[in-house]
């Protein structure tokens, strides 16, 4: 029995018998390493090709005449060199790249690139904000201009929470000196 290219035998065809086809894809051979421009192209293969010659035609990169030709010839095309050809001098996006060469991982599974560090934020910055927010003015304000300075000097973050600190600071010593006007107004 004759053994096809994919493994199974054909029944009926032994050595000998007169039926024995004279395809060479019938026969046994061993399997040969095939070039992706030689590999056999699919429906959906001619599909996006067609698809490409479309975009062409429409940009007004083919004349009719030309996408009438090529068109023909993407339906009588059997390989993805042949379907490569058609379209070698246009742009095209969906056509199959080659492949990534052994060893080389190609950039889509390649892990995204580091960013850069994290600046640290100021300790003063938070303590100015904590002592705004419970009501210390007069430390929250001091604080907050340290962090301030602080946070030019040594490209840190924490402005906004400095800044925050400063606007509670300042209305809580406003608030504190109102009090203390109208307590001694009153005595």
């Amino acid at each position: 029995m004759a053994v096809q290219p994919w493994g199974e035998q054909s029944p009926g065809y032994g050595a000998g018998s007169p039926q024995v086809p004279s395809d060479p894809y019938t026969r046994s051979r061993p399997p040969a390493q095939v070039h992706q421009s030689q590999m056999r192209a699919a429906h959906t293969d001619r599909d996006r090709t067609v698809d490409v010659l479309k975009a062409a035609y429409a940009e007004g990169r083919l004349t009719a005449d030309e996408y009438g030709q090529r068109f023909d010839a993407v339906s009588a095309a059997q390989t993805y060199g042949e379907l490569a050809r058609l379209v070698a001098d246009l742009p095209s996006g969906p056509m199959m790249t080659p492949m990534t060469p052994v060893g080389q991982v190609p950039p889509t599974f390649l892990p995204p690139p580091l960013l850069p560090p994290a600046r640290p934020t100021n300790s003063m910055a938070v303590t100015s904000l904590v002592l705004g927010l419970i009501g210390l003015g007069l430390p929250a304000v001091i604080t907050g201009h340290i962090a301030k300075n602080q946070i030019r000097e040594r490209n840190e973050d924490g402005d906004g929470m400095a800044t925050v600190g400063l606007i509670f600071g300042y209305i809580g010593s406003a608030a504190w000196t109102l009090l203390m006007l109208a307590v001694v107004a009153a005595g």
